[in-house]
């Protein structure tokens, strides 16, 4: 009956604490090489997100940087597919020991969030990406284009890795 009882405080003081159990964190990949990760990515799907509200045409471009960091270039257009364009730059630091597995992004100092990649092509022709949370996915082509049995297989992945995709939405990919 103790050990119960000190299992239950200690899942109660970890959710309290707001750590995730080992178990739920999504495994990422292996490694990741950023000189082929960089360059010009597709949104083909994500989850809902406030910050890419009525976003069409969703890109994300990594550059390399001599000073340890990885320069992030976000952009969509607003509202439809002929809509403004908007966009923000950040910058994405490797964490240390994760291969390059997992980043920490920050668009507006000083808050950092995880950018983890959890799901890519052994080509680099596509990724998926999330965080601890599991609360924000991505999935990113190489092209804005993507075929169709490619992503089921990703979805498939996806599931096994724990993710509930029911929010997941198609991207609109046909502004260019």
């Amino acid at each position: 009956m103790k050990h119960s009882t000190f299992s239950l405080i200690n899942l109660l003081i970890m959710s309290l604490s707001g750590c995730t159990l080992t178990n739920d964190i999504p495994k990422t990949v292996h490694n990741v090489d950023l000189q082929k990760y960089a360059g010009k990515w597709y949104e083909i799907a994500r989850f809902p997100n406030s910050f890419q509200k009525n976003c069409y045409c969703s890109t994300a471009e990594y550059t390399l940087t001599d000073k340890g960091y990885v320069k992030v270039f976000n952009a969509c257009r607003k509202g439809g597919l002929t809509g403004k364009i908007s966009s923000i730059t950040g910058k994405a630091f490797p964490v240390s020991g994760s291969d390059n597995t997992k980043l920490r992004v920050q668009f507006f100092w000083p808050f950092r969030a995880d950018y983890w990649v959890v799901g890519l092509a052994d080509d680099y022709s596509w990724a998926a990406v999330s965080g601890p949370s599991r609360k924000y996915l991505w999935i990113l082509s190489r092209s804005p284009k993507m075929d169709e049995v490619i992503y089921q297989q990703i979805l498939q992945k996806l599931r096994e890795n724990g993710f509930d995709l029911s929010p997941l939405i198609r991207t609109v990919q046909q502004c260019e």
